[in-house]
């Protein structure tokens, strides 16, 4: 099986096993696991902030940012395809009772002036507008890398408004090595930042949340209330600073190999990509122009033992990550194009038909 479902698919290998194997531990909730404490303090410097907490998903990394920077009734801006918005449970609507003002996008990117006419003037009818996202790199909208320009005038918007500014940074990394700007220079002066260690880099689990001393100390408070505090975590922890060591190089390679499909798939019939698409490790393609659904384009390539995602009716998802290699992306662009030719010819002997 060639997996392009999602980087979420990668497994462990044998290096991190054996480093999660070793790992010095000791109780995360007394604040006395070793090897927590020293993934944290890396991610810390890594972006660039005061404190970290180690979260056991990018979910929680979302839903306690936005615990801490908002109060139940406030609203948050996003963009219309992010996780906070599509595939989180409506959890910062269920649990932090806040309401939730999605951009229109087509690759996930808004404009400040969006920004701007999203937030709210101040009146005692409507929400208050409390907190900015932006998803970098952008996920469900193929893997664009957000200009940093652009992040830091929304940021600065967001602050003159009286807003937290936020990143969901699950593939900040990826952007990192797409554009060669560093995380901290990403993340410098956003509110709350976190990364995933359990997509491009490959551990089995876990993410880490970043900002100030005082804003990680509420986010322990709410990781303990939601049941995410752990004990020995070290064993996670240490899957982290192996990946840090081990696996940014991956990232760059998993970025080279979207390319590598896209360049290989990019004049293939009947499928159609927006002008960002290989920036990353994710590429999105429509297949409306064939005239089926997204799920049968994908059933139709499972058939020949590659699998990507189907996202809503139109859009077809593959992301590269350390479980394909080179000759597995080849493999994949040749099974696309071939599933791409097949329903072409189809449609147009369907056109043919109804013509005679």
């Amino acid at each position: 099986m060639i997996d392009l479902f999602s980087d979420t698919q990668t497994r462990p290998t044998p290096g991190m096993r054996a480093a999660m194997a070793a790992a010095e531990v000791g109780d995360e909730q007394s604040g006395s696991d070793p090897t927590t404490n020293a993934l944290c303090a890396r991610i810390a410097g890594l972006l660039g902030k005061e404190d970290a907490v180690f979260m056991p998903s990018g979910t929680l990394c979302n839903l306690v940012s936005i615990l801490v920077q908002t109060r139940p009734g406030d609203e948050i801006i996003v963009d219309d395809q992010s996780h906070i918005y599509n595939t989180e449970a409506a959890g910062a609507a269920a649990i932090a009772g806040v309401s939730v003002r999605p951009l229109p996008t087509r690759v996930g990117l808004y404009t400040l002036a969006q920004a701007g006419e999203a937030i709210r003037p101040m009146q005692r009818t409507a929400p208050r507008s409390a907190l900015i996202s932006i998803e970098q790199t952008t996920s469900f909208s193929g893997g664009t890398v957000w200009d940093l320009d652009t992040m830091r005038a929304i940021r600065d918007l967001a602050h003159a408004q009286g807003l937290a500014a936020h990143i969901d940074g699950a593939r900040l990394l990826n952007a990192v090595v797409a554009s060669g700007i560093p995380a901290a220079t990403y993340a410098d002066g956003f509110d709350s930042v976190w990364i995933d260690l359990s997509k491009g880099l490959g551990c089995p689990v876990g993410a880490v949340l970043a900002g100030t001393k005082a804003f990680v100390t509420e986010a322990w408070r709410w990781k303990y209330r939601l049941g995410g505090a752990m004990r020995q975590s070290g064993v996670l922890a240490a899957a982290g600073l192996y990946a840090l060591d081990n696996h940014m190089d991956q990232l760059a390679e998993d970025n080279a190999n979207a390319a590598r499909l896209h360049a290989a798939i990019a004049d293939a019939p009947g499928l159609a990509f927006d002008e960002t698409a290989g920036q990353s490790n994710i590429l999105c393609f429509s297949v409306a122009s064939l005239g089926i659904a997204a799920t049968a384009f994908a059933e139709a390539c499972l058939v020949e033992g590659v699998r990507v995602r189907a996202i809503g009716r139109e859009q077809i998802r593959a992301t590269a990550s350390l479980e394909v290699d080179r000759a597995g992306i080849d493999r994949a662009a040749a099974v696309i194009r071939s599933r791409a030719a097949d329903y072409s010819d189809a449609r147009s002997s369907d056109k043919s038909a109804g013509l005679r």
